[in-house]
Formats: C-alpha cells, sequence, structure tokens
C-alpha cells in the first residue's frame, strides 16, 4: 500500500483559493462597452444618457453635443498621448465618476500612430508599435475596477471575407487592431440611424452580429436593437437578478 506523502496535508492548509460570486464580480468589474458608428450620427451625444458622474475623455475637440449635458458630466480634452495617462492616473487615484467615456478610440489610435509616424521612418515599425500601445491603453483603461467605460469608434465598411459580404465594424488604423477590438469588450453596439417611413429619424443600438454589422452581448440579456441610453442598457444587464435555468425554463 502506497504511503502517503507527509507534505500533502500541510500544502492543502497552505493553499487558498479565493472563489467569487460573479454577479457580485460583473457589479464591481462595471459594463466595457465599444459603440461604433459613422460620423454625426450621435456617439457623443450618449454620453449624456449614463444618468451617473460621467468624465467625457474627449479626442475629437468635438464636444457641442454636450453642451446641454447634466452637471455631473465634466469633459477632458487630450491632445497626445501623453495627456491620456495623465487622465488615466487621475482616474485610478480618484473615484469621482462612474462612468469613463473615451470619444474616440479611433482617434486616439490616429494620435497614436502619428506619434510613431515621427519616431521613426519604418512604416510597418510604427504599425507594429501601435498596435502594441494601444492595446496597453485599451485594456488599461477597460480594467480599471469599479467604473463602466465606453470608447466610441468612427465606423469603416469592410469585406468580410469569411462571409464574402461587406460588413460595417469599428474603425481602426491598421486592419490588425481592428480585427481584435470587439474581443476586447463585453458589448460591442453599432449606433443606427434609420428613417422611417413618415420619414421621422430614428436612433438604435444593434447588440448582436448580422450580415452587416459587427455587434456582441456578453450578457444575452439584450434585444436586437435598443434604444440609445446607456443607464437603461445597465439596469438591463446589472440590475435584476438573471433568472436560474429552471425558472427561465418554466416562465
Amino acid at each position: 500500500m502506497a504511503k502517503e506523502s507527509p507534505n500533502k496535508n500541510v500544502l492543502a492548509k497552505e493553499i487558498e483559493i479565493a472563489f467569487v460570486n460573479p454577479r457580485k464580480q460583473s457589479e464591481q468589474h462595471g459594463l466595457k462597452t465599444m459603440i461604433h458608428a459613422p460620423s454625426g450620427s450621435g456617439k457623443t451625444h450618449l454620453a449624456k444618457t449614463t444618468g451617473e458622474p460621467t468624465v467625457v475623455i474627449d479626442a475629437e475637440a468635438g464636444i457641442l453635443p454636450l453642451r446641454d449635458a447634466p452637471k455631473d458630466l465634466m469633459v477632458y480634452t487630450i491632445n497626445s498621448i501623453e495627456d491620456l495617462t495623465e487622465i488615466y492616473q487621475y482616474l485610478k487615484a480618484n473615484k469621482e465618476f462612474q462612468w469613463i467615456y473615451i470619444d474616440s478610440i479611433t482617434e486616439v489610435a490616429e494620435k497614436c500612430l502619428a506619434h510613431e509616424l515621427e519616431a521613426t521612418a519604418d512604416a510597418r515599425r510604427a504599425y507594429g508599435e501601435l498596435i502594441t500601445k494601444m492595446t496597453s491603453i485599451i485594456k488599461a483603461f477597460r480594467d480599471l475596477s469599479g467604473y463602466d467605460v465606453v470608447m466610441t469608434a468612427k465606423q469603416d465598411r469592410v469585406r468580410d471575407e469569411a462571409a464574402g459580404k461587406m460588413l460595417y465594424q469599428p474603425m481602426m488604423p491598421g486592419a490588425k487592431l481592428a480585427q481584435q477590438l470587439p474581443y476586447m469588450f463585453d458589448l460591442v453596439l453599432a449606433l443606427r440611424v434609420e428613417k422611417t417611413q413618415e420619414g421621422e429619424i430614428t436612433r438604435w443600438l444593434q447588440t448582436n452580429r448580422d450580415d452587416q454589422y459587427e455587434a456582441k452581448d456578453r450578457s444575452g440579456l439584450l434585444d436586437l436593437f435598443e434604444k440609445p441610453d446607456l443607464s437603461a442598457l445597465k439596469q438591463k444587464i446589472l440590475g435584476a437578478p438573471r433568472k436560474s435555468p429552471a425558472a427561465a425554463k418554466a416562465a
């Protein structure tokens, strides 16, 4: 009969594993959202719908839509990557806001690329540095604990080779960086602007991918089209307990 290792019980006592409740963890983690749309569709305006203290990190010098914003919405304009680093460090150390709204991450990437192209004449190296730095920047802001984070993006129409169709997706300088973006967020939302038969302009957030628009909803709680209201989306995802499989089946 094999002898039990004398260190087995000692090791069992030393190992401590911290289990967490996924709902509580989700609430602490916050929503991490990417919204892409064409120019003039209302991406910046969405920052006014959070219903909670919000800081808009403005990279486009386009704050006119926020002129009548709630008093608990503040704007910080960035002109360089150094400015972005400064506001990141501030937000990490000071919890004054609930929402961080970066408008837009495309513009931030373009500033980053311009900086890299000034530093080297090798375009391939500049784009390689762009991917590394922007991935780090996006993940750093995304992973700030206790914040709901939204990053807007300009919209591009590219060919989806697998489907053989054109797809609207977030725009970034460099195809590889654009392809990586959807994997980094809980929600990827396409802001759709449509005209009704009566000529009325309506806006909707598309939450799941179809054959025209890149989108996703990790929560599984959103309808295909939701009203452009970030407070309502947060309430729908985090505000109500998720039904158990048995209860959902019974319903």
